[in-house]
Parts: structure tokens; C-alpha cells; sequence
């Protein structure tokens, strides 16, 4: 933001967190997230003490927006250049972050997930005792951060549901939040601009999801299971959430994709007060320090309360290092495909088929051959894309139309199809380019369609370019289960390492991101698609997707053990995900070659097993105080903790050295091979007592050599802890990341820890 100086002053004795509305010049309002020292006269007592004297900041009523008392000690206000310029020079003023949007990250599953359970009777819910055990969820919060909800979706229900447990603090905004629940028991709006009257603490507005995004993410996470769930026919089945006894409240923070930071505050801060126990969060932004990441600084704050925090760790994918949301205190989510195909095949005038994927598949889809042609042969420039106007003078009327993947975000895979109708073509070809692999999406596409790997791709332009009158069809076939290889990992999946701490291995886990069914308010597909009676469900991808899946299986996890901490959780789910796909092979990439850590974090989740993981790698929150002093100063510090850190006085740990389930360590290029690097864990028994544990090291590449010391671990009493040491020494040569496994082995249980060796 052109023409403010933004600057961090010296180290106070306090400091607290203010968001205030500026833009760069005149007397625009804009949002800014400003640092403050308060006056002892000042020390707010309560929540309301504390808004009191926000509004002492402030030129007058009616600037307030936001008010944070739990992810970051401030409020948002709205203010001009001027009047921030008064802010800055008041005493106690610290510095100034400008506040920035960030997106979204955007039936089956549980039966993929090994949570299957058999539909319910007629007009029954689930039993305690159905669907991945003894209630999956029961008692348990999850507060879904995002675009709203669809009160009325049956995935809401509330059949079966007891009232929320007692602790629960929230309401709903939805008109005489009758509309609410046992099932949804909350739901707010946190828009700034969404309220009904020019006072942000009015009426809110009520949290209406005009996207879809929440609704889809949240009965994911803990919708109510749904017979007959399908989308234009295909997927048919149960959509239930993975957690679907637990209790879901919706905070809404975006009108649309965008969402401010400031808005997401104030959702994850209303979330901790009522009561959360989980939340997901499937927004993201550009990755920055964690002092300079407001919502960086707001999960440390949850993290504190004893809530876990489930992120998606992008949709960059496969670019290295794109990963964001990569705080350690946050479990980072990536995105990997199920076993389940929405089928159409392509079948070419040369007799070969290849295989692709639409939802809309009419009865109508050309099951006749068509003539074939390449949209780029027009002429025009990225005509290969299917921009719109760009088929405008090429003959494609009664033709299948080959669209290139990409163009850009205003070229969605939906318009291209829709380009290509209003062209009068028949159908659509969509071959991705050598990035997406093998990556392929089932979308409601407008016309006949099948969306094809990279090398299908290849072998129909090239029948294209071999023949003078190459032509096609499309063949629906409907939804094919047990596909492989899967889990694979999808394109868009972003990836490590860290740039912001490279020795934490990030992401943590995968989960299903790809082609994932569940809630939607409206209906979808073109309006000439048959109509199908009951609820509405969409079929949609990203990390956005992966994400409230794996925050199902942390209120999975906390149903059955209620006092474990967030770092027990993650640990419990890391520590025991699957290295395999379902065939009992390694879990590969969107190009089909063996998937690294950076892609695939821990490996793929496995429910059952995270709930009885046997050991758990446990963090306090003052240890991570001692891991950020070894990345920042104290003022720094102080930001993320929202409370005064003097560095000098506290034990820095280095990256790999905080006790997390996975370890990363980097060796420079000078490092003196001789001299290894010593990595400490503390693991706690959760498990059978008594219990004998022996280390066993996966290293393919010898050019680094793992010890573990001691070699054995005995266990005599539950949550007794046990240190051990790996040591890591780096040999000559050789690649440069080497990657591998410490795991500990019982009769019962084996824990595994990622290992990720980086030479810089």
C-alpha cells in the first residue's frame, strides 16, 4: 500500500493488536492491523472494558467493526489517512500491518477413510455406536470459518442430536435463530459491511451462504448422514460427515471467495468464545513471518485455548515451496484423490479410448462419432484455451471441440464449455498440460464433456494432426469405484518445503481434496440437466476440501479422547497415516511417480488408527514460545503471543528440535560430514501399559546414516513420557533432500515419524 511506512517499534512491556481501516492516500478507508501498547490505566478487566478503550482510539462512534479478544488483543475500525496518522502518534502506538483479503481454497469419503457404516433405517439416524465407533463427534464442537450456510440442507439435521454440551457460549443470527439447531447449533456473520444498520455491532445480517463453499465444507467436516445423495445423478449413496455426531456452528467472514483477514479474526475469535472445540479454516493467503500472518498470530491464540485448528495448505500445486497456512501450532492439509471415477471416455475415430471425467453426462451425449477439431487452429490468440469470443468465426457448430487446460482465472473449465456451446459445438475435450498429470476433475460441466490426463491429451491432438477428418465421441459411463491408483496426490495440492520454517516438514497430512461430494444450497449443472427431486449436493475440489475432512477426524479423535491437547491430536493423526494407496503401493504423484514428503506431509490419514496411536509427541504452548525465539525477536515475539517475551530469558528451540511427529533437518553444504545432528523427542504413552516399544529406521538413500539411542522404549503407566535421540549424520554426495521413517513398533501399535534430510 503505496505512501504509509509501516514499522515495528522498539519491544514494550505489553502488546496488544488493533485493526484499523486505511488506504494508502487521501481520506479513503481502507484496513490496517496496528500494534498497541496499552497505559496502565488502561488494562481492560473485561471484554467489554476492553472495547471501551479500542474506542478511546477512535474519532468517534461508528468506526468500530470488529472487536478481538481471544486470537489478538485489538478491534478493526474504519479510518482515513489522516485519522490513522492521529492513531499513530497516541501513546502506546507500536505499528501498523495492512489488512489483506485472502481466498478460498477450493459421500464417499468416510467409507474411504475406513468410517463406513450401513445406511440407516428408514426415517432412523445413526447409532451411537455406527459410523467409525462410538459416535463419531459426539460432544464435540467444530466451528467452520468460511462463506455461510444453508440452514435448511438435511445435512444439518438435527435427528437423533442431543443439545450441545453446556460450555456452549454462541447464538445464531439467522432470523429468531429458530433456524438453528441441534446439529447447527450457531451460526454468525462477521462481514464488516453485513449488518443492518451503520453501527457494525447492529443487526448482523444472517449468514446465508450465497457461495456454497461453507455449506459444502462444513457438512463435511460433521454433516448428518443423507440417503440418496447424488449430484445430476452420479455418486450415489450415504453423504454423511466424518464426524457426524458432532456439533456444527458456522462463522461467516466471506461474502464471496474473498475474505478479509480482519472478518476472519473476528470469526475465529467469536469461535473460541463459544466454545469450539475444533476449527477449520479452508481460506488462504500469500505466506509471510508468522508476526506480519494476523491469522498466524489468531490460531496461536486458539492453539493456547486448547483448540485444534485444521488449515488448507493450498492450491499452488505442484510448484515447490508453495505451501501456506504452515504455522507449527496448525495442522496443514493437503489434497489427494479417493478411489471413485466420474466417468466419460473419449473414443476416437482410430479405435483408441481414453478415459475422463463430467458430472453432467445427459442421456443425450454424443454416442455417435463426431468430426473432432482443436480450438487453438483457430488462429486467435489462446484460442486453445476456449476464452470467450474466441471460437467466434471457427467452425465448430455439430463439432467436439478440444480445449487446452488453464488460460487464466477468468477462463473457469465451465465457461470453456459454455464457449464451446454458444459456438454451437457439440461437446468438450479438456486435456490437462503436463503439470496436472493425471489429475482429472468431475465438474457440471454445460455440454457433453471429459476432462483427460496429460497423456490422453497428447494422443488426441496427435489423432487430430494425423488425420484429415478425425473424429469423436464421448461415451458417459456413470461413477466407477475401486479406481487406482488412489490416494494419489492432485496437481493443485501446494507443496513444501516451508519457506517460513523450513525445519518443520509441511504439510503435515493429505486427505480426500479431489471430486469430493457433499451439501450445496442450489442446484448446479446447466439448466437443461434433468431435474432430480430431494436435496441439492455438488462435487468440488481443492486442499478447501481435504481440510474439513481432516477436522471431522480431529473431532473424531477428541469425541474419544476429550483432554488430549491440539499438538496429541496432530501427532495421533500423523504418526499413524497410511504411506500406502489401497493396493499396497507407494503413494504417487499427478505424474504417477513416487509422492515425496513435501507432497504428501505425514502421509494419508487413517482415522481408526490416529484414535488409538499408541504414542503422542505433545507440545505445551510455552514450547513453542521457545521455537519462535529461535526464528524472531522479542518483539517479534510478543506479537504471535500477545503478551510480553524477552527472548534472552527464554531457552530457544531450534525448528527441529521442537518436539513435533515429524522431523526435518538441513545440513548446509559446508557441513563437515563428521559431525552429526542430534534431534530430541519426548514421546507419551497413550496406549496399553505395560508396553515395549523398539525403534526401527527407514533410510533407502545411505548416503545419510539415522541412529536412534536408546533402541528401546518401556512404558509402566499411561501418559508417562519417555525421551530418545535420533542422530543424523550426512554423508558425501548423494541427492539433495533424502527422505525416510523413524517408527517405534509394539505388538499393537507402530508410530511413525516423516524423516526429511535437506542439504542447502
Amino acid at each position: 500500500m503505496d505512501g504509509f511506512k509501516l514499522s515495528l517499534l522498539s519491544f514494550l512491556p505489553f502488546v496488544f493488536v488493533l485493526a484499523i481501516a486505511v488506504e494508502a492516500t487521501g481520506d479513503e478507508i481502507g484496513t490496517f492491523i496496528v500494534h498497541v501498547q496499552p497505559q496502565e490505566s488502561h488494562v481492560a478487566a473485561t471484554a467489554d472494558d476492553r472495547k471501551e478503550w479500542y474506542k478511546t482510539f477512535l474519532p468517534e462512534d461508528g468506526r468500530l467493526v470488529h472487536a478481538y479478544h481471544h486470537v489478538a488483543s485489538g478491534f478493526a475500525a474504519r479510518l482515513t489517512r489522516q485519522e490513522l496518522d492521529a492513531v499513530s502518534a497516541m501513546p502506546g502506538f507500536v505499528s501498523a500491518v495492512p489488512d489483506q483479503t485472502h481466498t478460498l481454497q477450493t459421500t464417499h469419503t468416510p467409507q474411504f477413510l475406513g468410517l463406513s457404516a450401513p445406511p440407516p433405517p428408514q426415517g432412523k439416524r445413526w447409532s451411537s455406536s455406527s459410523h467409525g465407533g462410538s459416535g463419531a463427534g459426539a460432544g464435540v464442537i467444530v466451528g467452520v470459518i468460511d462463506t455461510g450456510v444453508f440452514p435448511d440442507h438435511p445435512s444439518f439435521s438435527d435427528a437423533g442430536m442431543p443439545p450441545p454440551p453446556a460450555k456452549w457460549k454462541g447464538h445464531c443470527d439467522f432470523n429468531g435463530g429458530s433456524v438453528c439447531n441441534n446439529k447447527l447449533i450457531g451460526a454468525r456473520t462477521f462481514i464488516a459491511n453485513a449488518t443492518n444498520s451503520s453501527s457494525s455491532y447492529g443487526e448482523r445480517l444472517p449468514p446465508v451462504d450465497d457461495v456454497g463453499h461453507g455449506t459444502h465444507t462444513a457438512s463435511t467436516a460433521a454433516g448428518a448422514a443423507v440417503p440418496g445423495a447424488h449430484v445430476l445423478g452420479q455418486g450415489l449413496g450415504v453423504a454423511a460427515g466424518i464426524a457426524p455426531h458432532a456439533h456444527v456452528a458456522v462463522y461467516k467472514v466471506c461474502p464471496n471467495e474473498s475474505c478479509a483477514i480482519s472478518d476472519i479474526l473476528a470469526g475465529v475469535d467469536a469461535a473460541i468464545a463459544d466454545g469450539c472445540d475444533v476449527i477449520s479454516i479452508s481460506i488462504g493467503g500469500p505466506s509471510v513471518p508468522f508476526h506480519e500472518n494476523p491469522v498466524a498470530v489468531g490460531t496461536f491464540g486458539a492453539m493456547e485455548k486448547g483448540v485444534f485448528v485444521s488449515m488448507a495448505a493450498g492450491n499452488a500445486g505442484p510448484n515447490v515451496s508453495s505451501v501456506i497456512n504452515d504455522a507449527p501450532w496448525m495442522l496443514t492439509v493437503a489434497a489427494s484423490t479417493m478411489d471413485r471415477s466420474i466417468r466419460t471416455t473419449v473414443r476416437l475415430g482410430n479405435g483408441l479410448y481414453f478415459d475422463g471425467e463430467s458430472l453432467y453426462q445427459p442421456n443425450d451425449s454424443p454416442s455417435t462419432f463426431y468430426p473432432l477439431v482443436y480450438a487453438g487452429a483457430s488462429g486467435k490468440p489462446s484460442a486453445e484455451f476456449c476464452g470467450n469470443g474466441s471460437l467466434d468465426g471457427f467452425d465448430v457448430r455439430g463439432k467436439i471441440v478440444v480445449c487446452e487446460f488453464g488460460g487464466g482465472p477468468n477462463i473457469t473449465r465451465i465457461i470453456k464449455g459454455a464457449v464451446v456451446q454458444s459456438a454451437g459445438g457439440a461437446g468438450m475435450i479438456l486435456p490437462n498440460h503436463f503439470p496436472e498429470g493425471y489429475t482429472t476433475l468431475a465438474e457440471a460441466h454445460v455440454l457433453p464433456a471429459s476432462h483427460v490426463d496429460y497423456v490422453a491429451g497428447l494422443a488426441i491432438k496427435a489423432y487430430i494432426n494425423s488425420t484429415a477428418n478425425p473424429v469423436a465421441q464421448i461415451l458417459p459411463r456413470g461413477t466407477v469405484l475401486g479406481t487406482t491408483p488412489a490416494p494419489a496426490m492432485a496437481f493443485f495440492s501446494s507443496r513444501g518445503p516451508s519457506v517460513q520454517n523450513p525445519g518443520i516438514l509441511k504439510p503435515d497430512i493429505t486427505g480426500p481434496g479431489v471430486n469430493v461430494l457433499a451439501a450445496w444450497p442450489f442446484q448446479v449443472g446447466p439448466s437443461s440437466a434433468q431435474v432430480f427431486p430431494g436435496p441439492t449436493f455438488n462435487i468440488i475440489s481443492g486442499t478447501s476440501m481435504s481440510t474439513p475432512h481432516l477436522s471431522g477426524v480431529a473431532a473424531f479423535i477428541k469425541s474419544r479422547h476429550p483432554h488430549w491437547s491440539p499438538a496429541a491430536i496432530k501427532s495421533a493423526i500423523m504418526t499413524t497415516a497410511d504411506i500406502t494407496d489401497r493396493s499396497g503401493n507407494q503413494i504417487l504423484d499427478e505424474q504417477r511417480a513416487p509422492a515425496n514428503f513435501f507432497a504428501t506431509g505425514a502421509g494419508h490419514v487413517n482415522p481408526e488408527r490416529a484414535a488409538d496411536p499408541g504414542l503422542v509427541y505433545d507440545i505445551a504452548p510455552c514450547d513453542y514460545v521457545g521455537y519462535l525465539c529461535g526464528l524472531y525477536t522479542s518483539q517479534e515475539v510478543s506479537v504471535i503471543a500477545r503478551r510480553p517475551v524477552n527472548c534472552s530469558a527464554v531457552a530457544a528451540i531450534p525448528e527441529h528440535q521442537l518436539n513435533y511427529p515429524s522431523i526435518s533437518v538441513r545440513f548446509p553444504r559446508a557441513w563437515n560430514s563428521s559431525e552429526p545432528v542430534l534431534v530430541r523427542r519426548t514421546a507419551k504413552n497413550v496406549g496399553e501399559v505395560p508396553s515395549e516399544y523398539y525403534a526401527a529406521v527407514d533410510m533407502l538413500d545411505t548416503t545419510v546414516t539415522v541412529r536412534v539411542f536408546p533402541r528401546t522404549l518401556r512404558f509402566t503407566g499411561v501418559n508417562q513420557e519417555k525421551d530418545f535421540t535420533v542422530v543424523v549424520w550426512p554423508g558425501q554426495g548423494g541427492a539433495r533432500v533424502v527422505q525416510g521413517a523413524v517408527r517405534w513398533v509394539s505388538e499393537t501399535h507402530t508410530v511413525r515419524s516423516p524423516v526429511s534430510v535437506t542439504f542447502a
